[in-house]
């Protein structure tokens, strides 16, 4: 199947999708059915059966760079300080520029990790190579499926086999 995932949008948007024929095609088990009011002259009632994943009528955009937020890199670094290991919750990460922003370091996903307080006040406006604190793992920009799945809290079990296919690689986050 062509096309790339674009967006999680509420079941509002799906039912309205389906309405106009926007829809091209579902995949996946059939949610519970949306019911809407009772036609005057037939007497019979609305009913919109929808799918957990579908494809809508529109262009594709090349080259997607997923936004970067906090949220999002902790998910991918699985909530762990990419220098000392240890995992912390959100609250005592913070985002580590590698080649830090004061030294031409840009803020995009291959320059940013999840670091504790602590080892980014220590690394502090250096380099790892220069704080000697060697990175546990090379940062990435996520494809669109990965960031799908890091930008959302709950999945289903289909767009959760849907967006793992296209994964680059096994992910320990994604179990």
């Amino acid at each position: 199947m062509a096309g790339q995932p674009r967006g999680w949008i509420t079941i509002h948007e799906a039912v309205s999708a389906y309405a106009k024929g926007d829809v091209i095609y579902g995949i996946g088990d059939s949610l519970p059915p949306v019911f809407g009011g009772i036609q005057r002259i037939s007497g019979r009632r609305s009913r919109i059966d929808l799918q957990p994943i579908i494809a809508t009528q529109g262009r594709i955009v090349r080259d997607f760079t997923p936004p970067l937020c906090n949220r999002t890199l902790f998910r991918r670094d699985d909530h762990r300080c990419l220098y000392c290991g240890q995992q912390y919750p959100r609250s005592e990460l913070t985002r580590d520029h590698v080649m830090p922003t004061s030294r031409g370091g840009r803020d995009k996903w291959e320059n940013v990790v999840a670091a504790c307080k602590r080892c980014n006040w220590q690394k502090d406006n250096k380099t790892p190579e220069e704080a000697h604190m060697p990175l546990l793992a090379v940062p990435f920009r996520p494809n669109p499926s990965e960031w799908h799945f890091l930008a959302k809290e709950r999945i289903l079990a289909d767009q959760m086999e849907y967006l793992s296919r296209q994964f680059r690689a096994k992910r320990d986050w994604a179990h």
